[in-house]
């Protein structure tokens, strides 16, 4: 578990150990030069108390010979004859080296002082184990102080920790108690300085969740109500159908019918359409799309509507390498739904012209009809989900533009409405193009 509370004990318990243990040393060097300090003093002082002393009687003088004498003497005189050693087992030089030295003898490492006086040589050793224990004795004194008071300073470590990543369970807590129904912000002024970054995120994320939801509703809201009047168009078409007492009316009722259940098919069609180009919605791979060929495969299926309608619908211009990066399935819905909304609405004998086209800039597709047009102050209103302008009659479901502009900020593209030439409206959608222009 990844746990932040962890990860801090840790590196401090770990640097308060560390700190304990140089402090150790430290204190272990500081002890260890002092005791050198004090046992070469005392090596002095025993040579200077032995050198008014003779060794040369039967009965040496009284110098200290039991165990506890961490100390060992050795005299010899002018002629280098050793006339006393305080340890006769102890394994030291024959010789003496006038003054301080370390002295290792295989068995043992000892710290020397030898001195002549009164024609003679007087040597005092000492083994530099005894020195390294007290040393490390007087450390551990100075240390276990520290030593027994570390569970306590882990326990306040402990305790500080925990009160320092308080805000951060109450800012959990505080997400946890968000509900779908009240997704308000959270409060930024109890937030502490290094979780507000996270806070202001949340909230941001809060807001987005919160449009997307209201969106969400207004739309379940908005297809409701367009379903109902179709819904209750086909009930009373199908009441008409079984009350109808002669072929002739079954057959106009069956028809009615028919065309009935393929307005909410296509209603229906619609909002899927618009429901799967929703920013949350999975998006696929794009791929570069040849637009004119996209463009005329559009063109063919809506051919038999514009005819039975009496709309000349074609091809005005295509240009060759107009390739876009996209989703060619949504592409064509594109296409499909500009080419679809000039059709059912430009009146009969009216001319619709789809024509592709690229510069240095972009790539474009633009669809040009004979119809009515939009109103300029209307021109923006009408990608609204299941807005209809005034002149569009009771036909269409109003999400046509509003799946043509979903679709086209997916890819980047942008719709640009105008008049065209005819006195119809001009409809020109540009795409950033996927491969650069020729030069």
């Amino acid at each position: 578990m990844n746990s932040i509370r962890r990860k801090l004990l840790a590196a401090l318990l770990a640097t308060l150990v560390g700190a304990l243990a140089a402090g150790g040393y430290g204190t272990y060097r500081s002890a260890r030069g002092e005791t050198d300090k004090l046992f070469d003093y005392q090596l002095r002082q025993i040579a200077l108390g032995l050198r008014d002393q003779a060794f040369g009687f039967a009965v040496p003088p009284a110098v200290p010979d039991d165990q506890d004498f961490d100390f060992v003497i050795q005299v010899w005189d002018r002629e280098g004859l050793r006339l006393y050693l305080s340890r006769p087992h102890s394994v030291l030089p024959n010789r003496a080296q006038l003054g301080w030295s370390t002295v290792d003898t295989g068995a043992a490492t000892w710290r020397v002082f030898a001195m002549q006086a009164s024609g003679q040589v007087i040597q005092v050793a000492q083994p530099m184990a005894v020195r390294e224990a007290l040393a490390a004795r007087a450390a551990l004194h100075a240390v276990a102080p520290y030593i027994l008071l570390l569970p306590l300073v882990g326990g306040v470590v402990w305790v500080i920790v925990g009160r320092g990543l308080a805000p951060l369970a109450r800012l959990a807590r505080a997400v946890e108690a968000k509900s779908p129904a009240a997704l308000v912000p959270l409060a930024e002024r109890d937030a502490p300085q290094e979780a507000l970054p996270l806070v202001r995120a949340l909230n941001d994320l809060l807001l987005r969740l919160g449009a997307a939801m209201d969106a969400q509703r207004a739309f379940i809201a908005d297809a409701a109500h367009e379903l109902r009047t179709p819904l209750a168009a086909l009930q009373l078409q199908a009441q008409l159908l079984a009350r109808a007492a002669d072929p002739a009316q079954r057959a106009e009722a069956l028809s009615e019918l028919q065309q009935g259940l393929q307005r909410v098919a296509h209603l229906v069609q619609q909002l899927l359409t618009l429901a799967r180009e929703e920013p949350q919605a999975p998006q696929r791979t794009f791929e570069p799309v040849d637009l004119g060929a996209l463009a005329g495969g559009a063109v063919a299926e809506l051919l038999a509507l514009a005819e039975a309608r009496g709309i000349d619908l074609g091809v005005a211009a295509a240009a060759q390498d107009a390739l876009v990066a996209g989703d060619a399935d949504a592409l064509r819905t594109l296409a499909g739904c500009l080419i679809d909304n000039a059709v059912r609405y430009t009146p009969a004998g009216g001319r619709v012209d789809v024509s592709v086209g690229r510069d240095a800039a972009a790539v474009w597709l633009m669809v040009q009809d004979s119809g009515p047009g939009i109103a300029p102050h209307e021109r923006e209103r009408v990608f609204d989900r299941f807005y209809r302008g005034a002149d569009a009659g009771a036909g269409g479901s109003g999400l046509g533009l509003a799946i043509a502009r979903a679709i086209a900020e997916r890819h980047g593209a942008r719709i640009k409405l105008g008049d065209a030439p005819g006195g119809g409206l001009e409809l020109r959608v540009e795409f950033p193009p996927a491969v650069p222009a020729a030069g």
